[in-house]
């Protein structure tokens, strides 16, 4: 069961911000949170039933540091399309 600490972060892009205008929120979780869990954990610690979900799951790229290869962490991003008029103060502030 997913609970609020599997939620990493919020992401603050260029193209989130552009989402978020048309109420939907991108947040980054662990490659283990499916769309399901994500939506109770919405209903539960924020109140808000999540109209839509869509998940994308991004591989940590391989990257080189003075000479040695090692590789980013992987990562799951949701795109959360929250009801109109609910705002979620705790993660949007």
């Amino acid at each position: 069961m997913a609970d609020i600490t599997d939620i990493k972060s919020i992401l603050y892009t260029e193209k989130s911000v552009a989402l978020r205008e048309s109420g939907v929120l991108v947040v980054q979780t662990s490659t283990r949170v499916t769309k399901n869990q994500l939506k109770e954990v919405f209903r539960e610690y924020f109140g808000v039933v999540p109209v839509k979900i869509n998940s994308l799951r991004q591989e940590g790229k391989v990257k080189r540091f003075k000479g040695k290869v090692g590789k980013q962490n992987s990562y799951k991003k949701f795109f959360v399309k929250i009801p109109e008029g609910a705002n979620i103060d705790s993660l949007t502030a």
